[in-house]
């Protein structure tokens, strides 16, 4: 195991090549024949039962685009903290997320103190017919009047998100041998949700308390996670059963994928919800800022989670509705 400010070691799941966490070029899926295809979705199986995790490269997306919304995003940061506090909100509300304002630990058990980042926080553009459902999960997304160009940049990025969303669950339903569109036919209308995370530095925040990460060790909630990540020592570590804490591979012309607990849960357990946390911002670079753009898919509100049969699966777990279970994660992870 890694110390929780260590590097990764060659050949660790810090190595692009690791097997546990593969790198995978999309570009066969999309333009090459049913052998790649099959050979695509064999080594995606393969990697969600293991880590959880995969690097995907050949998406399509400009990286000029996740290069603007970060800095557009980190103008907004870089505020003084009262014209931040105007679009304060609460975790699972549409604005920013303070210092303090989550603990991603207590999802799974652990007591840590406060996650040491800042969010800001996006969802669905679009409201639902439903009252009810309306009432739940849909609020209107405020933009920071501070700064104009982060609207039309993000709303750009989340069309994106959506489009490579809608291959990676085709690819999802491949891989299990179902119908391709197995997963993507609950999507009609997702209730996503789109996090900027802000990881300053020691040198913003002081030292960290013991015990405390960037955020703290959790599994997503939902279905599948994409995430456009920098890397350093204070970043993304992954766990695996054979390696423990381990640094987790980086290409900075990948997206970063991960399958959260309803999708494991959907799997019987076949695929594993990707463990993972984001170290303190290390000692030995104080001004070590970093930033993460995350994409979380979730599924249409009303969907019935079931979990697909043996020999696929291999837990039958009861079924739920989709998003009754997520408000409960959510709700775990809030402070005070």
């Amino acid at each position: 195991m890694t110390s929780p400010n260590s590097p990764g070691t060659p050949g660790s799941p810090g190595s692009p090549s690791d097997p546990r966490v593969p790198t995978i070029d999309l570009a066969p899926w999309f333009d090459g024949d049913e052998e790649d295809r099959a050979r695509i979705a064999r080594t995606v199986d393969e990697a969600l039962q293991t880590a959880g995790f995969l690097l995907v490269t050949g998406h399509g997306v400009d990286p000029a685009l996740r290069t603007r919304v970060r800095e557009a995003a980190r103008a907004f940061f870089t505020l003084p903290a009262d014209r931040k506090r105007a679009y304060e909100v609460k975790v699972g509300g549409r604005g920013w997320l303070g210092p303090g304002a989550e603990a991603n630990g207590y999802a799974e058990g652990t007591e840590t103190p406060p996650d040491l980042k800042e969010s800001l926080t996006f969802a669905t553009h679009e409201p639902f017919e439903d009252p009810v459902v309306n009432a739940e999960w849909y609020q209107p997304n405020v933009w920071p009047t501070e700064v104009p160009e982060l609207r039309p940049l993000c709303e750009e990025y989340l069309d994106r998100m959506g489009e490579l969303e809608r291959h990676l669950l085709t690819l999802l339903g491949d891989a299990l041998g179902l119908e391709r569109d197995f997963f993507a036919r609950h999507m009609s209308h997702p209730t996503y949700g789109f996090n900027i995370n802000w990881y300053p530095g020691r040198d913003v925040l002081g030292d960290p308390a013991p015990g405390q990460f960037r955020i703290g060790p959790h599994t997503d909630f939902g279905t599948v996670t994409i995430l456009d990540r920098q890397a350093g020592k204070g970043g993304l570590q992954v766990y695996t059963d054979e390696g423990g804490w381990e640094d987790a591979p980086y290409d900075p012309a990948a997206f970063t994928i991960n399958i959260g607990d309803l999708m494991a849960r959907w799997t019987g357990d076949r695929w594993r919800s990707g463990r993972h946390r984001v170290l303190p911002p290390p000692a030995d670079e104080p001004a070590e800022e970093l930033m993460s753009l995350v994409y979380f898919g979730e599924c249409t509100p009303g969907t019935v989670v079931e979990s697909v049969p043996a020999p696929v699966g291999r837990v039958a777990y009861p079924p739920v509705d989709s998003h009754v279970y997520l408000r409960e994660k959510l709700d775990a992870i809030t402070v005070g």
